[in-house]
């Protein structure tokens, strides 16, 4: 039997608030777009299900290619991180494995939402370097975490 977790069992409201409020900061520099997507039903194929939700979440309409989706397995506390084409060409493979190393340091000392909001201030961070926010740039994509069951 799978094991089942609430969200709430995992990071409190409060919690869910700092990675939105870290999504927000972090996008009012770039004109990239960040998601942060929980599931609870996910234990293995994970990084297949983050391409899936990748898509499903709109993800890959982006003006520019450049949003970027840390998707997380919570009963597993395993962690995909998707960038789209644009992003991805500038960064390549090593910096999403930076990320996630960085999110799982955290989760390891059960630390989830510390680790959420430094993978998303890393990503920030080059989103902004390689696609600064511009003048007229609009947020594309909802800065809430999204839940899968």
């Amino acid at each position: 039997m799978k094991q089942r977790i609430a969200i709430e069992e995992w990071l409190s409201p409060e919690d869910l608030a700092r990675v939105r409020q870290a999504i927000e900061r972090a996008e009012k520099q770039t004109s990239g777009e960040i998601r942060v997507h929980l599931d609870i039903a996910i234990l293995d194929g994970v990084l297949d299900h983050a391409a899936f939700v990748f898509k499903d979440l709109g993800m890959d309409r982006t003006a520019e290619r450049n949003g970027v989706l840390i998707y997380v397995s919570v009963p597993g506390r395993k962690v995909a991180v998707v960038g789209d084409t644009g992003i991805h060409a500038k960064l390549g493979d090593n910096y999403w494995q930076d990320v996630l190393e960085a999110i799982l340091a955290h989760f390891r000392q059960d630390r989830f939402c510390e680790g959420l909001c430094t993978g998303v201030e890393m990503l920030g961070g080059k989103l902004h370097a390689h696609f600064p926010h511009r003048k007229g740039d609009r947020n594309e994509l909802s800065n809430e975490v999204s839940f899968g069951t």
